[in-house]
């Protein structure tokens, strides 16, 4: 699967990626052991209490279950870079709505999201950071290889980790893409509601 991703990543033109993976690092891991040209960042998508989190240039991913605040300070503390994915959107786990306060603590705020069929959450996202003054940036949120890239952050910097993560803070980045096609959207979203009733009726 990982081999996919790098080489779906190198089809679409990236220089660049981070493998966020839910609460482990082993995608990042294992991206290190292939041959590539492409620049992988560490990274990990954390479950905080709050919701979502992605976590850049850190070495160890952080326990989820844990109040977004916490979790962005242990983050920063490592050194890394934090950033608030689909902050907004009630289905997807959007931080902001459950803590406000993680829009201000965070590096960054992903500003499009690739799998947003509706653009609301996305608008409002960029809506608040610009006001803010918030670096920005965009993402795939890819579950399936052939999309990534749909979603990309143009970045104003060197390509190594340190030059990268320091460009995100500093905002010398630009959201870009292009939203996941409908129909791949409403299958996901219609096997993944499947999924989580079927976990009810189990327990």
């Amino acid at each position: 699967m990982v081999e996919q991703v790098l080489a779906a990543a190198a089809r679409a033109g990236l220089d660049v990626i981070a493998i966020t993976d839910h609460d482990t690092m082993d995608g990042y891991r294992i991206a290190c052991e292939l041959t590539t040209d492409l620049l992988v960042i560490p990274g990990v998508e954390v479950s905080t209490k709050d919701g979502h989190l992605i976590a850049l240039g850190i070495e160890k991913a952080p326990l989820p279950g844990f109040p977004i605040p916490d979790t962005i300070r242990e983050v920063k503390n490592a050194g890394g870079v934090t950033i608030l994915p689909h902050p907004f959107h009630r289905y997807r786990h959007g931080a902001a709505l459950k803590c406000p306060g993680s829009f201000t603590a965070a590096d960054a705020i992903e500003v499009y999201n690739s799998r947003y069929v509706i653009p609301h959450a996305n608008k409002k996202a960029m809506r608040l950071a610009r006001a803010m003054g918030k670096p920005v940036v965009a993402g795939s949120d890819a579950h399936n290889a052939r999309f990534i890239g749909y979603g990309r952050t143009l970045i104003d910097a060197e390509k190594n980790v340190p030059s990268v993560l320091k460009a995100i803070k500093e905002g010398r980045t630009q959201p870009a893409g292009r939203k996941t096609p409908v129909r791949v959207y409403t299958k996901q979203s219609l096997r993944n509601s499947w999924r989580k009733i079927r976990g009810r009726l189990h327990r």
